[in-house]
């Protein structure tokens, strides 16, 4: 019976069940950003499993790079909440020495019935014990969300309209807003954000066009990009990727450093960028599509400006990045566009899905080590005596995660575009 559990240890994907010590009592502010070096533990529910809203922060992380060197982990669990998630987090979590966490709850916190006192209070005492026991971590920044909607058309429950139990997360969100003021950590209100976006969507797109997933619960692509839209602005994303500024009347270029002018001739700018802008894909009208949002969603303004300044120039102007071209007043281009927005079929986008595809190779295997990491944490209660060949398998695990962690960031390199610039007689 021994060797057969042993056996079925070894076998399985498996994944980390023991804390790693960490410094205590670490301060956290709620003003903090992001850092060089930062680990962020991206923590949540089935909706943080789907892995989408996920995979788009650590596509910003390591190519739009608010920061250097960034890694990210990501901990969903189908079918948790708040106080599920605070007696796993020191097994599943802190082996992977975060420093900055993301904590998505709620949606399965709040039963699906109407507003309940009982069920708030759990959820706030999960959420505070999730906080704490990071900042007791040493986590730097934390941020508390709150939880996302139900869509208005697709969500069908017997006794719960969609009316009814987005007012019970709104609810819920007011105690991850009292978590997140009394414990001094940021705080990112997802919900008011879904539902404005989802109103403004389905007023153009239709009733059809949901934007909390066809089942009422899981988003798209659409509704995932507003809650990673959500977060990055709660870790203090500022959203400058790059600059460049063209002299028209020299003909000479200059960059931010993240832009490297490589050649410059008749108007074309040859540039070679470590930094890339964030890219978005698919039909607008579809659900499964980042671009459908891009209208309500202020994700280039806010977090996506990569900026293209023309001086010493007159009339109009053709602008040529890709395969596309647009015109624009020479004043417009003194005062600088923003080519991400501009340009969404860019040379970056190549580029950009084969690093999504590293990322979500690395994310995809983070889920099977998550989901059962309890069955070998029982294993090892149970037979004692197992525990050098639990560690062996947890090093084996942690190592194969960062392998894969390592290939993603090292798929990120520098991109090479041109940009012509010329007059329209």
């Amino acid at each position: 019976m021994k060797k057969t559990i042993k056996l079925l240890a070894l076998t399985l994907t498996v994944g980390v069940s023991l804390s790693a010590a960490r410094p205590t009592g670490a301060a956290v502010s709620s003003s903090a950003t992001l850092q060089a070096g930062d680990m962020v533990a991206i923590c949540g529910d089935s909706i943080t499993e789907q892995k989408s809203y996920s995979i788009y922060l650590e596509d910003y992380f390591l190519m739009c790079q608010p920061a250097n060197n960034l890694q990210a982990v990501q901990l969903g669990l189908g079918g948790e909440g708040a106080p599920s998630f605070a007696t796993r987090l020191q097994a599943d979590a802190l082996p992977y020495h975060p420093t900055v966490a993301t904590i998505f709850y709620g949606m399965n916190d709040g039963g699906y019935v109407a507003p309940d006192e009982a069920r708030k209070k759990r959820f706030r005492d999960g959420m505070a014990a999730v906080v704490r026991t990071f900042k007791d971590a040493g986590l730097r920044l934390i941020v508390a969300g709150t939880p996302g909607v139900v869509d208005s058309d697709a969500f069908k429950r017997p006794d719960t309209s969609p009316e009814v139990y987005n007012e019970t997360l709104r609810q819920l969100g007011e105690m991850s807003k009292e978590v997140a003021d009394s414990e001094g950590v940021a705080f990112a209100d997802v919900h008011s954000l879904l539902l404005d976006m989802m109103a403004k969507a389905k007023a153009k797109y239709g009733a059809a066009y949901h934007v909390a997933g066809a089942d009422g619960v899981h988003p798209d692509w659409n509704g995932h990009l507003v809650i990673a839209y959500a977060f990055l602005k709660a870790l203090g994303c500022d959203g400058n990727i790059g600059a460049i500024t063209y002299d028209f009347g020299a003909g000479r270029a200059t960059a931010d450093r993240a832009q490297k002018i490589l050649s410059v001739a008749d108007g074309a700018i040859t540039v070679e960028s470590t930094r890339y802008p964030f890219c978005f894909f698919g039909n607008p009208d579809t659900t499964r599509s980042t671009r459908g949002m891009l209208e309500f969603l202020p994700f280039n303004e806010d977090l996506n400006r990569y900026t293209l300044t023309v001086t010493n120039a007159r009339g109009d102007l053709r602008v040529t990045w890709g395969k596309d071209s647009k015109v624009f007043p020479a004043d417009t281009l003194a005062k600088g566009i923003n080519l991400a927005a501009e340009f969404l079929d860019n040379p970056f986008a190549a580029k950009f899905i084969e690093v999504e595809k590293a990322i979500r190779s690395q994310q995809n295997i983070e889920t099977p080590i998550i989901r059962t990491s309890s069955l070998l944490a029982l294993i090892a209660r149970e037979l004692p005596d197992t525990q050098a060949e639990f560690d062996q398998l947890r090093q084996t695990l942690l190592g194969l995660d960062t392998k894969l962690r390592q290939r993603a960031a090292d798929s990120v390199t520098p991109v090479t575009h041109t940009i012509k610039i010329e007059a329209v007689n």
